[in-house]
């Protein structure tokens, strides 16, 4: 509520139990708030905002994350100055960890990464739903990869910010084999949804080894080996739901992914063509 241009505040309750609605409603009258009983997990509440939100561009941070600016979404409004930019990954830190600065662009110029992390991005709101915002179905874990791949395969790409840090504070609570279970399973139905042949066997052989390494040198092999399985398993049942990107699109993620960042410039003539009528400039104002 204390940011430097006027911002639509949207609060998704998935059904919690500790009178967060009701905080919310004492302390903050005039934010939206949309209250379930019902948890269904952050993918599909995110999904939700998106076509709940009235704005152009889409802010999401997590539960465990605050801004450390009231300048951080104007700063980043500005981000969204070229029609390749579909999304903006914010710098952030994690303080329970050490103070490096993820997703910030290494020097002035349009930098471009392959991913963003959900919780400090923001996103075109037309482009989210056109692309058909996350995969639902993925639950926890990597839907920010799944949908990057396709906003690229749009034409579209993530962007590096140079905003004001959002903090992560990451909780102690986290339930690490629920994390390694969706993890590596994702991994799995990543590559079946998105990877193009000829590449998809040595991907998912690729995939189900570093899983299993993964496995071993963790103090919680169970679970990984149980997600690999059941990605193996979704194959199967989500058959029709293959999709792969063109192998030109795969080719470039897969470069942006290993060299971490690189300019526009130099891969715009490799991504797919952009239709005039797929953007409408940003009025820099609403968020």
């Amino acid at each position: 509520m204390a940011q430097s241009v006027p911002v639509e505040v949207v609060v998704i309750d998935d059904g919690s139990t500790d009178g967060t609605d009701d905080l919310v409603r004492g302390l903050f009258p005039r934010v939206r708030l949309i209250r379930h009983e019902e948890s269904r997990g952050y993918v599909v509440r995110r999904n939700e905002g998106a076509c709940a939100a009235s704005s152009e561009v889409v802010f999401s941070i997590d539960d465990d994350a605050a801004f450390t600016s009231r300048n951080t979404v104007e700063q980043t409004l500005r981000e969204f100055d070229d029609p390749r930019i579909g999304a903006v990954a914010i710098p952030y830190i994690e303080p329970n960890k050490d103070n490096r600065v993820w997703q910030r662009a290494p020097a002035a110029g349009t930098w471009v990464t392959d991913a963003y992390v959900g919780t400090a991005h923001a996103v075109r709101r037309g482009v989210f739903l056109q692309v058909g915002g996350y995969r639902e179905q993925l639950v926890h874990q990597g839907e920010e990869r799944d949908f990057c791949l396709r906003l690229l395969g749009s034409g579209r790409v993530v962007r590096l910010g140079t905003a004001d840090v959002i903090r992560h504070y990451e909780s102690p609570k986290r339930d690490m084999s629920r994390m390694d279970y969706y993890g590596r399973r994702n991994d799995v139905l990543f590559a079946w949804h998105l990877v193009p042949m000829p590449f998809l066997a040595l991907h998912l052989a690729g995939t189900t080894m570093n899983g299993l390494r993964s496995a071993w040198r963790s103090q919680r092999p169970v679970s990984m080996i149980q997600g690999v399985c059941s990605g193996y398993l979704g194959c199967f049942r989500e058959w029709n739901e293959r999709a792969p990107v063109p192998v030109d699109v795969y080719q470039l993620h897969r470069r942006l992914k290993a060299a971490g960042a690189c300019l526009l410039e130099v891969i715009e003539g490799q991504l797919p063509r952009l239709a005039p009528a797929d953007w409408t400039p940003s009025t820099g104002n609403r968020s």
